[in-house]
């Protein structure tokens, strides 16, 4: 089955995971008794490297460098490579030029560690961060990167940032002060959430300001190439709609850097687009890129028996995934009268028979999303605890949320039997429809007020007709005027944008220590515009369990409140959740190798895997020059 590729749009876009450290040498600011000076920050407990460290441990120092990495996508096409917006279709990798302030790892992942900057200062109370930029830090042509670009910077994103982040993040930064050349301070509001202070310090990623005001670009509009960054790739060739390349930047800033040392290995990334997933499939058989991150479990399990597996130079992996599963489901348009009762939502859910799919059209690869945390300590379970119960109890009291919550078991996905049609589901979910009023026919199908239930999904991939259809067919049985409505990817993406649909496919990812863009993914101010909130969910005890969550000041309260939300959102029914595994399947040509063991966070194939030469040339392969 193929996953749903999104670039994301939200705090963290243009976020690398590179790393480096270093001491400052101190100003009088930094004598300030009150203030605390660091490299790295979390708000919950240690952080895993000190400020001395010399490299990541999950990278292999002496990787060589150069060769290419290449990959393809097919989902769409492109024409900007501006991550920053929704106007166009931003290219793959759009946001490799961009580094931040501060990042975490790919085995520290609730921490961040000074990248730009050197170190960090900031009182007790947080009210505001000083940034020490590394006075090393230069933009791709060699130009110098200033607290001066990073004021640019942030008065562009708050004069033409997408407006889910401005409703989020706006009210939050009451200014940014230029202290000296490589240092500057930001001062935040009381509305400012205390554990999400130092991440809004370093999520701009700098742009030129002397090339951004020579040119005649905006933020919020598509840009036929990206502006300086100063990352250690930027765009080489390409050619719209079928592919490009970034390739190694040879002035790159941070080349030398310690915490860089096994990582940016390759000399270019190569990926290629196509315009369905057969063609994709045999274009990596020919050769015509070389690494593929699997996705179909019947493409996984059925199409690689071609003669590069057999004789081994194809290499056909199933690595380690600790990261948390994306709770990927179909969506309800909650725009739409007909899915604003739950019971007609929870009737529909009943109809899509996962177990009868992984076994027959996966291949038992896949288990069950059932959480907005799945995989994790974070997801709810059973009844609720007691932290729960103190969250939830009051909302109950204020008629926010029905008082079942308090003591039923948390809601899970209806298990089905191995027929593709489960009767016991059936006769449930007619249950609930003629409750709602939706009234069977004489010609079968259910009525309300002289309107026919209807729904259509609307997906661009082929790779799931053969998952909708079997869901249509149920859905039929039910007497649903159900339908695929396949379009292109262009169509697709317009009409999800505008809310003319009445179900996709969603891929919502969270994080372990979730914190504000949960009102970007939940919350009722980013409902009529938002990119995450596509099912325009607008509920008040959903803003009030978030809100819990930003709070927290304690692993303990964060745990309890993400789970009491977790509870929350699965009660009402909005998704029917689809499915994840639990490893990388890949496949490449025997030209690539990884360190051992791979980071639990972090597949990395573009970012400390390397080219071998060694092995290439024995395949014949060459790519000593750039294609």
């Amino acid at each position: 089955m193929t996953h749903v590729h999104r670039i994301p749009l939200g705090l963290g876009a243009g976020a690398a995971l590179a790393l480096v450290s270093g001491t400052w040498a101190g100003t009088a600011a930094a004598q300030d008794a009150d203030l605390i000076e660091t490299h790295a920050y979390s708000y919950f407990g240690d952080v895993k490297y000190p400020a001395d460290f010399e490299r990541l441990d999950y990278v292999n120092p002496d990787a060589p460098k150069g060769g290419e990495m290449s990959q393809s996508y097919s989902q769409s096409t492109f024409d900007s490579f501006n991550p920053f917006t929704r106007k166009g279709n931003a290219a793959v990798l759009s946001s490799t030029p961009f580094e931040n302030v501060m990042v975490a790892t790919a085995d520290d992942p609730t921490a961040l560690y000074c990248y730009l900057c050197t170190t960090i200062e900031y009182p007790e109370d947080l009210s505001y961060v000083i940034v020490n930029l590394r006075e090393d830090v230069t933009f791709s042509d060699g130009s110098p990167v200033t607290a001066e670009d990073f004021e640019f910077t942030y008065n562009l994103f708050m004069e033409q940032g997408l407006p889910e982040f401005l409703a989020v993040v706006n009210g939050q930064i009451e200014s940014l002060e230029i202290l000296g050349e490589h240092r500057f301070k930001y001062t935040f509001t009381d509305e400012a959430p205390l554990r999400d202070r130092v991440g809004l310090a370093s999520i701009f990623s700098p742009f030129s300001k002397a090339e951004w005001e020579a040119s005649d670009r905006r933020l919020d509009e598509g840009w036929d190439t990206p502006p300086m960054g100063t990352g250690a790739y930027v765009l080489g060739d390409f050619d719209y709609g079928r592919d490009l390349t970034y390739v190694r930047n040879p002035n790159f800033w941070g080349a030398d850097v310690p915490l860089n040392v096994g990582r940016n290995n390759f000399d270019r990334i190569r990926i290629e687009y196509f315009s369905d997933a057969a063609a994709e499939l045999e274009g990596f058989k020919a050769g015509v890129y070389r690494f593929r991150n699997e996705f179909s479990s019947l493409q996984w399990a059925t199409a690689y028996d071609f003669p590069g597996v057999a004789d081994g130079s194809v290499l056909r992996e199933e690595l380690p995934d600790g990261s948390l599963a994306s709770a990927q489901s179909f969506i309800f348009n909650l725009r739409r009268e007909k899915f604003q009762d739950s019971r007609v939502r929870e009737a529909l859910g009943l109809m899509f028979n996962f177990e009868w799919s992984n076994e027959t059209l996966f291949y038992g690869l896949y288990d069950r999303v059932t959480s907005f945390w799945s995989n994790s300590d974070l997801a709810a379970t059973g009844t609720p605890t007691e932290g729960e119960v103190a969250l939830l109890q009051p909302l109950v009291d204020d008629g926010l949320l029905d008082a079942s919550i308090l003591e039923d078991e948390v809601v899970m996905p209806a298990t089905s039997s191995g027929r593709q049609l489960d009767r016991g589901n059936l006769r449930r979910a007619s249950e609930l429809l003629n409750e709602a009023g939706w009234v069977a026919g004489s010609d079968g199908l259910r009525r309300k007020d002289g309107e026919v239930l209807s729904v259509a999904f609307l997906e661009s991939s082929p790779s799931f007709d053969r998952i909708i259809n079997p869901y249509v067919e149920n859905l039929k049985r039910l007497g649903v005027d159900a339908s695929l409505e396949r379009v292109d990817a262009a169509q697709e993406r317009e009409r999800t944008r505008s809310g003319d649909w009445d179900m996709v496919t969603h891929g919502i990812q969270m994080s372990l220590e979730p914190s504000q863009s949960l009102y970007q993914w939940f919350g009722s101010q980013t409902a009529e515009d938002s990119s995450r909130n596509l099912m325009a969910l607008q509920d008040p005890a959903i803003d009030a369990l978030i809100e819990n969550v930003v709070d927290a000041d304690d692993t303990e309260t964060l745990t309890n409140a993400v789970k009491a939300l977790d509870r929350a959102l699965r009660a009402i029914r909005f998704n029917v959740p689809q499915w994840f595994k639990g490893v990388h399947t890949v496949a490449y040509y025997d030209i690539y190798d990884y360190p051992e063991p791979l980071p639990p966070y972090a597949l990395g194939e573009m970012d400390f895997w390397w080219y071998d030469a060694e092995k290439a040339a024995a395949l014949g392969i060459d790519e000593s020059v750039t294609r």
